[in-house]
């Protein structure tokens, strides 16, 4: 994988300090979660998403492998707004996910991305969440999987794949909220969602 210059962070100067310091923590969460072998820094990659554009991970093969460029939003002053934070956590999790892939040689797909990266909203944010139980968890997934607007019509290709995503891990956070959370089996909640991780799209898809 090849990374963009990073002196001075040139082309954004300061303005994407938080940015990538919020996705630097991203991803090392999602790594010591997941047990991953760091493929390669995410914030050698990153640059500011334009006025008006959402998250977006841009990948081009080359002879030598992946070049990668990942795009995000600025954060609100206060960092408060949930949708810029969703975003860079998925596009963090599209990098991680797609860098371990391409390591192992291995491929992958988009919904197999935009699916673990709806899941990894929920494990990122909950994690920051203080005394994480059952009906936190409830509240959490409401707002993530049901209260949502889509961007692509439902009748497109992008439509569909980030609707099936969103139901599918709305599905599966459910069951771990069922099985391990409303338990307090932390343990085993963390080691399901390493084997989800690690599944292909097929299971994937019938996991959640």
């Amino acid at each position: 994988m090849t990374a963009r210059t990073t002196t001075g962070l040139e082309g954004n100067g300061a303005l994407l300090v938080r940015e990538i310091a919020l996705a630097s923590r991203i991803q090392l969460g999602l790594e010591n979660l997941y047990r991953l072998d760091r493929a390669a820094n995410v914030d050698d990659f990153v640059h500011h998403a334009g006025d008006g554009e959402r998250e977006g991970l841009l990948v081009r093969e080359t002879d030598g492998g992946l070049e990668l460029r990942l795009h995000l939003p600025r954060l609100d002053d206060a960092g408060e707004r949930l949708d810029p934070i969703c975003q860079i956590i998925e596009g963090v999790s599209h990098f991680v996910y797609l860098a371990d892939r391409a390591s192992r040689e291995q491929t992958t797909t988009q919904l197999e991305l935009e699916l673990q990266a709806e899941v990894d909203k929920y494990v990122v944010l909950a994690a920051s969440v203080d005394g994480f139980d059952e009906r936190t968890s409830r509240r959490l997934r409401e707002r993530l999987y049901e209260r949502v607007a889509y961007v692509h019509a439902p009748d497109t290709v992008e439509g569909e794949r980030y609707r099936v995503a969103n139901d599918r891990a709305r599905r599966f956070t459910g069951r771990l909220e069922r099985e391990f959370i409303a338990r307090a089996r932390y343990a085993e909640l963390r080691a399901e969602l390493r084997r989800f991780f690690h599944m292909s799209q097929g299971d994937k898809l019938r996991a959640a």
